[in-house]
């Protein structure tokens, strides 16, 4: 299995590589405190990059409602089972 792993990465990083080679030309990059000069490449992966820890900080909002969600129900799940034994104890009384 280590082999596999080693062998994805290898192969991530060969295609990185030649991703780099293919675009290499320089653009010009503005932002709004000035602009820089910058590889496609690097203006590209450094694009996704930034997608991607957005799309992770949207998502904790619906990770924390989840656990939020998930403690309240094992706790209401805990509480039941307590109530279902102490009725389980409890002696039966006859009227």
């Amino acid at each position: 299995m280590r082999f596999f792993k080693l062998l994805f990465i290898l192969l991530v990083m060969l295609v990185g590589a030649a991703f780099a080679v293919m675009n290499a030309e320089n653009v010009n990059l503005n932002y709004y405190f000035g602009s820089t000069v910058l590889p496609l490449s690097v203006v590209l992966v450094g694009a996704v990059c930034f997608g991607a820890v957005l799309g992770m900080l949207a998502g904790l909002g619906g990770l924390a409602s989840l656990k939020r969600e998930n403690a309240s129900l094992r706790r209401e799940a805990r509480l039941a089972s307590q109530e279902v034994q102490n009725l389980r104890t409890m002696p039966i009384k006859d009227d």
